[in-house]
């Protein structure tokens, strides 16, 4: 997810440094030094996955090929993730840019209806003045060959009312249609416009999948709900900053998750990273650097400088669990965490059946 939804600082390959250039290396080494280098990476990977006893598949490959860069020294993480940026596809993006589109189509026929409307309403003002205009003439003395004009205007003005009426029918059974059919289309979407993360009936997926695997494969993997501390709610009291403030929550989420890591908006002011292929303690350290880099990022209310603060749940995946309760139980590690005064965060098990 990280990885489709937001640009990596990655600089080009020709500029990065190897591993080897620790060693002493040019930074101006070979290609097929750079070459060598992912080639050895890729076995130690590899190896990592068998030895964890898990088949080598290219979604293991990918988390693995993450989890272990993580470990890797800065110029050695540019360089391969450099030359990622090549290779990378563009399906997610290009499913958020198609439903945008579409969401922007269906603007646009509501414009459509709307002016319709407006023009429909002035035709009907329109034949209702000359009805008036009509009996003024009438009254009048000398107002014969006047008046029947007006008929005859009126008549016209009359059968254009009546043809207008049938295409603005025929307009809202088009837009109703329309309307049926990006209704439908915003039932299958992945994305939340809001806040540019993947939506609940995404995450919801992932889990359920991700709960067959751990089934199957033996792998921990682990689940974190976040939302902006409810003291800092209710002290700030603006529904407008609350929003941009959690809109702030979710770029920071973006920036610090991995490619295969899925972060979503669940609602109600609540965030869920899905951590694949990582244990509690691993979950524990990223939830510990994200509550550090909420409370170092800035947010100016006015004048006044904020400190964001945030709480975090976090359980395991279980696959003796459904997709509902293990989001439960990392909404009580939230509650935990609240009762805790002296930690942002919380574990919150089931106990395995």
């Amino acid at each position: 997810m990280a990885g489709s939804l937001r640009n990596r600082g990655r600089r080009n390959i020709s500029r990065g440094a190897s591993e080897e250039e620790k060693a002493g290396g040019s930074a101006d080494s070979p290609k097929s030094e750079t070459s060598s280098d992912i080639e050895a990476y890729s076995k130690e990977v590899l190896k990592e996955l068998i030895n964890d006893n898990l088949p080598p598949t290219p979604n293991n490959f990918s988390l693995y090929f993450d989890r272990l860069l993580e470990d890797k020294s800065e110029n050695f993480r540019k360089q391969i993730l450099g030359m990622l940026e090549l290779e990378e596809s563009n399906d997610a993006e290009n499913t958020i840019m198609l439903e945008q589109s579409l969401k922007q189509g269906f603007a646009s026929v509501k414009n459509i209806l709307n002016v319709t409307a407006s023009l429909y309403k002035n035709i009907n003002l329109m034949t209702k003045i000359l009805k008036k205009r009509k009996s003024e003439l009438d009254d009048s003395k000398d107002a014969q060959s006047t008046s029947s004009v007006i008929a005859t205007l009126s008549g016209d003005v009359g059968k254009l009312d009546t043809i207008l009426k049938k295409q603005s029918v025929n307009l809202k059974v088009q837009y109703d249609e329309t309307a049926k059919v990006v209704k439908n289309v915003e039932n299958e979407t992945i994305f939340d416009n809001q806040y540019g993360v993947y939506n609940k009936r995404y995450l919801m997926t992932k889990i359920e999948q991700e709960i067959a695997l751990v089934k199957e494969f033996k792998h921990s993997s682990t689940l974190i709900m976040i939302e902006l501390s409810k003291e800092l709610i209710i002290n700030v009291n603006n529904e407008k900053a609350t929003v941009m403030m959690t809109r702030t929550i979710a770029r920071l989420l973006l920036k610090t998750s991995r490619r295969s890591d899925t972060v979503a908006y669940y609602g109600n002011g609540q965030f869920a990273m899905l951590l694949k292929h990582t244990d509690l303690e691993s979950a524990k350290k990223a939830s510990e650097r994200l509550v550090d880099l909420v409370a170092n990022s800035n947010f100016f209310l006015g004048d006044k400088e904020i400190q964001l603060k945030i709480a975090i749940g976090i359980t395991e995946i279980n696959p003796s669990y459904s997709v509902e309760e293990t989001v439960v139980s990392a909404m009580d590690g939230i509650e935990k965490a609240y009762a805790d005064d002296s930690c942002d965060f919380a574990v919150s098990l089931k106990n395995k059946k």
